[in-house]
């Protein structure tokens, strides 16, 4: 038997897997999936064992053997449930559900110790070559069919594999999303300027996703600090077009529904003459040419001296 067949793709929906049974009437797992599920349950501690020593188990839980053999243990058991169930080639069997926290705990573990992908992939993968060799063992014992248990056995791993990576996947997919949405809170600082005036100095383009957060923040900033102006700057707004003045019209009607009020600065002559020539309407939103005459407004509107 040739170990590297043990990631042939077999489909979940593979009808190989299952045989009628005798009355015709239901269905029952192959019986190779059958006879892994009982070499796991019968040489449950020698597999755990072993297992302890590979480098997913040794290398992760460095505490202290005996951890290693423990989740080892819920390894084994869990696969023991997916075969019992005939559903081997199934990444949704519940017994994998029951271990995804012990992947995601191995992967980040690995990951932070600089493992790439398909090291953590060859490594899952390699926990085969202690396990091939028990059930082939234990299966001729009980003079059951070695090599389709063998065959069982590889799909079972292969597909051990692709929840881990499934694991990885979803990893770094949440890594991604807090680090957009940290680039985002730093790409839209509110920023109190004066007692009562806010303002947010915007760089680079404004989509939709950063206008949300602009609102949000610059909404809660005004209740925070009660302010009564809200500025919004555009000096490094590179281009003005209708989309970008949509979004600064809806945090302009934002702000005034909360009491402030929005007074827009950084207004270049491109950028107006490019608002002018777009028929864009700013109406609503005061507007001046820089932060400085902005702030000085500001200052104004609320009562201080704009020297202060």
């Amino acid at each position: 038997m040739n170990d590297g067949a043990w990631n042939t793709p077999v489909s979940p929906g593979d009808d190989s897997r299952w045989a009628a049974a005798p009355n015709g009437s239901a269905a029952r797992p192959h019986d190779g999936a059958a006879l892994v599920a009982a070499a796991l349950r019968a040489r449950r501690e020698q597999l755990a064992q072993r297992w302890a020593d590979a480098t997913p188990f040794r290398a992760v839980y460095v505490a202290g053997r005996d951890a290693a053999v423990g989740a080892a243990h819920r390894l084994v058991d869990a696969l023991a449930e997916v075969a019992g169930s005939g559903r081997c080639a199934d990444p949704s069997a519940p017994g994998f559900e029951r271990v995804r926290p012990q992947l995601a705990e191995m992967v980040a573990e690995r990951g932070a110790a600089g493992a790439a992908t398909v090291q953590l992939g060859a490594e899952i993968a390699e926990l085969r070559h202690a396990l091939l060799p028990l059930v082939r063992d234990h299966v001729s014992q009980e003079g059951g069919d070695a090599e389709d248990a063998v065959v069982a056995a590889m799909e079972l791993v292969g597909t051990l594999r692709l929840v881990a990576m499934e694991t990885v996947l979803d990893r770094d997919a949440g890594i991604i999303a807090r680090q957009r949405q940290e680039i985002l809170d730093i790409a839209t600082p509110v920023l109190r300027v004066w007692d009562g005036v806010l303002a947010v100095p915007l760089i680079g383009t404004l989509d939709s996703a950063r206008s949300q957060v602009m609102t949000e923040s610059l909404l809660e900033g005004i209740v925070e600090q009660r302010a009564e102006v809200a500025i919004l700057d555009i000096t490094g707004v590179p281009m003005v077009d209708t989309v970008v003045a949509q979004h600064l019209m809806r945090t302009a009607t934002a702000v005034r529904l909360m009491g402030a009020t929005c007074v827009l600065s950084g207004i270049r002559p491109q950028i107006a003459q490019t608002i002018a020539a777009l028929g864009i309407d700013l109406g609503g939103i005061r507007t001046r040419a820089t932060l400085a005459d902005a702030l000085a407004w500001a200052l104004r509107h609320i009562g201080e001296p704009a020297g202060g």
